[in-house]
């Protein structure tokens, strides 16, 4: 994505930054996990990168599956959800096993970044996976990705999933900033209607090449990577992508 400039339009100043797991951060086995564990129900070649990124990605479990077997066209989706889900869960923790979860390195340099500048930080997944996968990036001998955080929200059982804002709302409270003056960051279309039905900022990273998909879900900002924007503007309480 070619590097430009927009100043997103807010009455509050930027303050606080929220941050989904898969897909923002981590380049994980979710997407994978699913595919192989649709066994007889689906052939794996339909569950293409779109078809994850717009019905499952973002979602819990459960309703990720449902929603994944219905793109699907599988009959009597909701019954086979269930075992479609514990499939998918004990495959994708053998995945992680393996060692097959990477971090971005944009992503990396980014929070360091966005940390150093003194903002508080949260990380919201609603992948129970998602502490186990951060665990296991180190930054140093005694630090992992999981402790950069000031709060964690990830894996909880909610009330509502994405595209609720719920889990986005209770990571503001925690962090003790309005919603007004939070950014999230979100590559899922749920994540971003999440984030604009709680009156947050929303960051679309587009690193799978959607992002019309993330600017139909009224993305505030696009971006291929976190390297794209602009630091000197976020001192300042204003997100933008930085000129070429």
């Amino acid at each position: 994505m070619r590097n430009y400039k927009i100043l997103v339009s807010t009455l509050e100043t930027l303050t606080a930054f929220i941050f989904d797991v898969d897909g923002v951060l981590l380049a994980s086995p979710h997407e994978r996990a699913w595919r192989e564990a649709l066994g007889d129900l689906a052939e794996a070649e339909r569950f293409t990168t779109a078809l994850y990124q717009a019905h499952v990605a973002g979602k819990p479990r459960l309703s990720g599956a449902i929603s994944g077997l219905k793109a699907l066209g599988v009959r009597n989706a909701e019954r086979e959800a269930v075992g479609y889900a514990e499939r998918k869960q004990a495959r994708l923790e053998g995945l992680i096993a393996m060692g097959t979860v990477t971090a971005f390195p944009d992503a990396l340099r980014f929070v360091e970044a966005v940390g150093i500048l003194g903002w508080p930080l949260a990380v919201a997944s609603s992948s129970k996976n998602a502490d186990a996968m951060m665990r296991a990036i180190l930054l140093n001998s005694a630090r992992s990705l999981l402790d950069v955080f000031t709060v964690n929200v990830c894996g909880r059982d909610l009330r509502r999933g994405k595209p609720d804002p719920e889990i986005f709302l209770i990571a503001a409270s925690e962090l003790g900033v309005p919603p007004a003056q939070c950014i999230v960051a979100e590559d899922a279309t749920a994540g971003i209607a999440a984030a604009r039905a709680g009156g947050m900022t929303a960051l679309g990273v587009a690193r799978l090449g959607d992002a019309e998909a993330l600017r139909k879900a009224r993305a505030d900002l696009m971006v291929a990577s976190l390297d794209e924007i602009a630091l000197g503007d976020l001192a300042l309480g204003r997100l933008s992508g930085r000129t070429s």
